[in-house]
Protein backbone atom coordinates (compact mmCIF):
# COMPACT_ATOMS: atom_id res chain seq x y z
CA UNK A 1 0.00 0.00 0.00
CA UNK A 2 1.01 3.62 -0.44
CA UNK A 3 -0.08 6.80 1.26
CA UNK A 4 -1.44 8.26 -1.96
CA UNK A 5 1.63 10.35 -2.72
CA UNK A 6 3.93 10.37 -5.68
CA UNK A 7 7.31 12.00 -6.17
CA UNK A 8 8.53 14.82 -8.38
CA UNK A 9 11.65 16.93 -8.80
CA UNK A 10 12.22 20.43 -7.44
CA UNK A 11 13.95 23.11 -9.56
CA UNK A 12 17.33 21.85 -8.33
CA UNK A 13 16.73 18.31 -9.60
CA UNK A 14 16.16 16.80 -6.16
CA UNK A 15 13.40 14.26 -5.71
CA UNK A 16 10.69 15.53 -3.38
CA UNK A 17 7.37 14.09 -2.26
CA UNK A 18 4.32 15.43 -4.06
CA UNK A 19 1.02 16.00 -2.32
CA UNK A 20 -1.99 13.96 -3.47
CA UNK A 21 -3.73 16.05 -6.18
CA UNK A 22 -7.12 15.07 -4.75
CA UNK A 23 -6.31 16.87 -1.50
CA UNK A 24 -6.90 20.63 -1.34
CA UNK A 25 -3.64 22.47 -1.83
CA UNK A 26 -2.23 24.06 1.30
CA UNK A 27 -1.40 27.76 1.27
CA UNK A 28 2.23 28.53 2.08
CA UNK A 29 3.52 32.04 2.81
CA UNK A 30 6.98 32.55 1.32
CA UNK A 31 8.87 35.74 2.14
CA UNK A 32 12.04 35.60 0.05
CA UNK A 33 13.27 38.70 -1.85
CA UNK A 34 11.87 39.13 -5.34
CA UNK A 35 15.29 38.81 -6.99
CA UNK A 36 15.11 35.30 -8.42
CA UNK A 37 15.01 33.58 -5.04
CA UNK A 38 11.26 34.09 -4.78
CA UNK A 39 10.67 32.48 -8.19
CA UNK A 40 12.74 29.47 -7.20
CA UNK A 41 10.84 29.16 -3.92
CA UNK A 42 7.49 29.28 -5.71
CA UNK A 43 8.60 26.57 -8.16
CA UNK A 44 9.74 24.34 -5.31
CA UNK A 45 6.49 24.74 -3.38
CA UNK A 46 4.42 24.03 -6.47
CA UNK A 47 6.49 20.87 -7.02
CA UNK A 48 5.61 19.91 -3.45
CA UNK A 49 1.91 20.28 -4.32
CA UNK A 50 1.39 23.44 -2.29
CA UNK A 51 -0.20 26.75 -3.22
CA UNK A 52 2.52 29.37 -2.60
CA UNK A 53 1.64 32.86 -1.46
CA UNK A 54 4.61 34.95 -2.65
CA UNK A 55 4.87 37.85 -0.24
CA UNK A 56 8.41 39.32 -0.27
CA UNK A 57 9.33 40.73 3.12
CA UNK A 58 12.80 41.89 2.07
CA UNK A 59 14.10 44.11 -0.70
CA UNK A 60 17.74 44.96 -1.30
CA UNK A 61 18.86 48.57 -1.56
CA UNK A 62 22.60 48.77 -2.39
CA UNK A 63 24.56 51.49 -0.59
CA UNK A 64 27.21 51.80 -3.30
CA UNK A 65 29.95 50.89 -0.82
CA UNK A 66 32.60 48.25 -1.50
CA UNK A 67 34.62 46.11 0.92
CA UNK A 68 37.99 47.47 2.03
CA UNK A 69 40.97 46.04 0.20
CA UNK A 70 43.62 46.43 2.93
CA UNK A 71 42.38 43.79 5.37
CA UNK A 72 44.10 40.61 6.49
CA UNK A 73 40.78 38.76 6.49
CA UNK A 74 37.64 39.56 4.49
CA UNK A 75 34.28 38.10 5.55
CA UNK A 76 31.26 37.86 3.24
CA UNK A 77 27.93 36.73 4.65
CA UNK A 78 25.55 36.47 1.68
CA UNK A 79 25.33 35.91 -2.05
CA UNK A 80 23.90 39.43 -2.40
CA UNK A 81 26.99 40.83 -0.72
CA UNK A 82 29.21 38.82 -3.06
CA UNK A 83 27.36 40.09 -6.12
CA UNK A 84 27.66 43.70 -4.99
CA UNK A 85 31.33 43.35 -4.06
CA UNK A 86 32.14 41.73 -7.39
CA UNK A 87 30.13 44.38 -9.25
CA UNK A 88 32.18 47.07 -7.53
CA UNK A 89 35.40 45.41 -8.71
CA UNK A 90 36.51 44.45 -5.21
CA UNK A 91 39.99 42.94 -5.02
CA UNK A 92 40.77 41.16 -1.74
CA UNK A 93 44.47 41.04 -2.56
CA UNK A 94 46.27 38.65 -0.20
CA UNK A 95 43.47 38.64 2.37
CA UNK A 96 42.07 35.40 3.72
CA UNK A 97 38.53 35.22 2.34
CA UNK A 98 35.87 33.73 4.61
CA UNK A 99 32.27 32.85 3.68
CA UNK A 100 29.51 32.27 6.19
CA UNK A 101 28.32 29.11 4.41
CA UNK A 102 28.52 26.96 1.31
CA UNK A 103 26.06 29.06 -0.73
CA UNK A 104 28.10 32.23 -0.17
CA UNK A 105 31.30 30.29 -0.86
CA UNK A 106 29.89 29.02 -4.15
CA UNK A 107 28.94 32.57 -5.14
CA UNK A 108 32.45 33.79 -4.34
CA UNK A 109 34.04 31.07 -6.45
CA UNK A 110 31.63 31.74 -9.32
CA UNK A 111 32.71 35.40 -9.20
CA UNK A 112 36.35 34.37 -9.45
CA UNK A 113 37.41 34.63 -5.81
CA UNK A 114 39.30 32.00 -3.84
CA UNK A 115 37.63 30.93 -0.59
CA UNK A 116 39.87 30.08 2.34
CA UNK A 117 37.47 29.61 5.25
CA UNK A 118 33.95 28.17 5.49
CA UNK A 119 32.92 27.39 9.09
CA UNK A 120 31.44 24.04 10.08
CA UNK A 121 28.42 25.88 11.48
CA UNK A 122 26.94 28.28 8.92
CA UNK A 123 26.32 31.18 11.28
CA UNK A 124 27.94 34.21 12.90
CA UNK A 125 28.93 32.04 15.84
CA UNK A 126 30.46 29.53 13.44
CA UNK A 127 32.53 32.25 11.75
CA UNK A 128 33.77 33.52 15.10
CA UNK A 129 34.78 30.00 16.12
CA UNK A 130 36.63 29.49 12.81
CA UNK A 131 38.43 32.85 12.76
CA UNK A 132 39.02 33.65 16.44
CA UNK A 133 42.12 31.44 16.96
CA UNK A 134 44.16 33.56 14.53
CA UNK A 135 42.35 36.87 14.93
CA UNK A 136 44.51 38.65 17.50
CA UNK A 137 46.02 41.78 15.97
CA UNK A 138 44.64 41.16 12.48
CA UNK A 139 42.50 43.54 10.42
CA UNK A 140 39.20 41.87 9.61
CA UNK A 141 36.78 43.35 7.10
CA UNK A 142 33.12 42.30 7.46
CA UNK A 143 31.05 43.20 4.39
CA UNK A 144 27.31 42.60 4.70
CA UNK A 145 23.82 44.11 5.08
CA UNK A 146 22.73 46.74 7.58
CA UNK A 147 21.05 44.02 9.65
CA UNK A 148 24.09 41.85 10.32
CA UNK A 149 24.38 40.22 13.71
CA UNK A 150 26.59 41.95 16.29
CA UNK A 151 27.61 38.46 17.42
CA UNK A 152 30.08 38.32 14.52
CA UNK A 153 31.76 41.70 14.92
CA UNK A 154 31.71 41.62 18.73
CA UNK A 155 33.07 38.08 18.80
CA UNK A 156 35.97 38.89 16.46
CA UNK A 157 36.78 42.07 18.39
CA UNK A 158 36.79 40.08 21.64
CA UNK A 159 39.32 37.75 20.01
CA UNK A 160 41.65 40.72 19.52
CA UNK A 161 40.93 41.62 15.90
CA UNK A 162 40.63 45.13 14.50
CA UNK A 163 37.19 44.83 12.95
CA UNK A 164 35.83 47.10 10.24
CA UNK A 165 32.29 46.70 8.92
CA UNK A 166 31.16 47.84 5.49
CA UNK A 167 27.42 47.98 4.84
CA UNK A 168 26.97 46.89 1.23
CA UNK A 169 23.18 47.01 1.21
CA UNK A 170 20.14 47.78 3.29
CA UNK A 171 17.22 45.42 3.72
CA UNK A 172 13.82 47.09 3.62
CA UNK A 173 10.21 45.89 3.60
CA UNK A 174 8.71 46.16 0.11
CA UNK A 175 5.70 48.39 -0.31
CA UNK A 176 2.48 46.40 -0.41
CA UNK A 177 3.78 43.35 1.44
CA UNK A 178 1.41 41.64 3.86
CA UNK A 179 -1.01 39.43 1.93
CA UNK A 180 0.22 36.48 3.99
CA UNK A 181 -0.55 38.33 7.22
CA UNK A 182 -4.12 38.88 6.02
CA UNK A 183 -4.49 35.17 5.27
CA UNK A 184 -3.03 34.25 8.66
CA UNK A 185 -5.47 36.59 10.40
CA UNK A 186 -8.33 34.91 8.54
CA UNK A 187 -7.07 31.45 9.51
CA UNK A 188 -6.31 30.65 5.87
CA UNK A 189 -2.50 30.39 5.93
CA UNK A 190 -1.46 26.77 6.42
CA UNK A 191 2.32 27.25 6.45
CA UNK A 192 4.63 30.23 7.02
CA UNK A 193 8.30 29.97 6.02
CA UNK A 194 10.49 32.51 7.81
CA UNK A 195 13.99 32.72 6.37
CA UNK A 196 15.49 35.32 8.73
CA UNK A 197 14.65 37.24 11.86
CA UNK A 198 13.96 40.25 9.66
CA UNK A 199 11.26 38.38 7.72
CA UNK A 200 9.52 37.74 11.03
CA UNK A 201 9.78 41.40 12.02
CA UNK A 202 8.57 42.64 8.63
CA UNK A 203 5.66 40.15 8.62
CA UNK A 204 4.58 41.56 11.98
CA UNK A 205 5.11 45.16 10.78
CA UNK A 206 2.90 44.47 7.75
CA UNK A 207 0.24 43.00 10.02
CA UNK A 208 0.49 45.96 12.40
CA UNK A 209 0.11 48.35 9.48
CA UNK A 210 -3.18 46.63 8.64
CA UNK A 211 -4.35 46.56 12.24
CA UNK A 212 -4.34 42.75 12.33
CA UNK A 213 -1.13 41.89 14.19
CA UNK A 214 -2.86 40.10 17.06
CA UNK A 215 -5.14 38.18 14.68
CA UNK A 216 -2.22 37.19 12.43
CA UNK A 217 -0.22 35.85 15.36
CA UNK A 218 -3.30 34.02 16.60
CA UNK A 219 -3.75 32.52 13.12
CA UNK A 220 -0.20 31.15 13.19
CA UNK A 221 -0.97 29.68 16.60
CA UNK A 222 -3.90 27.78 15.09
CA UNK A 223 -4.09 24.03 15.57
CA UNK A 224 -3.27 23.15 11.96
CA UNK A 225 -0.90 26.01 11.07
CA UNK A 226 2.77 25.09 10.65
CA UNK A 227 5.53 27.66 11.11
CA UNK A 228 9.03 27.01 9.78
CA UNK A 229 12.18 28.95 10.69
CA UNK A 230 15.44 28.54 8.81
CA UNK A 231 17.61 28.55 11.94
CA UNK A 232 17.73 29.11 15.69
CA UNK A 233 18.03 32.94 15.60
CA UNK A 234 14.92 33.13 13.41
CA UNK A 235 13.10 30.70 15.69
CA UNK A 236 13.95 32.79 18.76
CA UNK A 237 12.72 35.99 17.09
CA UNK A 238 9.43 34.31 16.22
CA UNK A 239 8.97 32.82 19.67
CA UNK A 240 9.68 36.18 21.32
CA UNK A 241 6.83 37.62 19.26
CA UNK A 242 4.43 34.88 20.36
CA UNK A 243 4.71 32.81 17.17
CA UNK A 244 5.35 29.10 17.83
CA UNK A 245 7.87 27.40 15.55
CA UNK A 246 7.21 23.83 14.48
CA UNK A 247 10.04 23.16 12.03
CA UNK A 248 13.74 24.11 11.95
CA UNK A 249 15.81 22.22 9.33
CA UNK A 250 19.16 20.68 10.26
CA UNK A 251 20.92 23.08 7.89
CA UNK A 252 20.10 26.61 6.72
CA UNK A 253 18.59 25.58 3.39
CA UNK A 254 15.31 26.92 2.02
CA UNK A 255 14.69 23.64 0.20
CA UNK A 256 14.99 21.69 3.45
CA UNK A 257 12.87 24.21 5.31
CA UNK A 258 10.08 24.15 2.73
CA UNK A 259 10.06 20.38 2.33
CA UNK A 260 10.04 19.72 6.07
CA UNK A 261 7.29 22.25 6.75
CA UNK A 262 5.02 21.02 3.95
CA UNK A 263 5.56 17.44 5.09
CA UNK A 264 4.71 18.46 8.66
CA UNK A 265 1.52 20.19 7.54
CA UNK A 266 0.35 17.46 5.14
CA UNK A 267 -1.10 14.96 7.68
CA UNK A 268 -3.42 17.58 9.19
CA UNK A 269 -4.30 19.37 5.98
CA UNK A 270 -7.72 18.79 4.44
Amino acid sequence: MTDGRSTSENPHGDTVPAVDPDVARMTVGVFRPDDGRLDGAVELLEALGADPVPDPMLAVEPTGAAPREDADVAVLTSTTGVELAAGAGWDPGDAVVAAIGSTTADALRAAGYAVDVVPEEFSSAGLVAALAPGADGRRIEVARSDHGSAELTDGLAAAGAYVHETVLYELVRPEGSGRSAELAAEGDLDVALFTSSLTVEHFLDAAEERGIREAAVEGLNGHDAVVGAIGDPTRETARAAGIPVDVVPDSASFEKLATAAVERAAPSHH
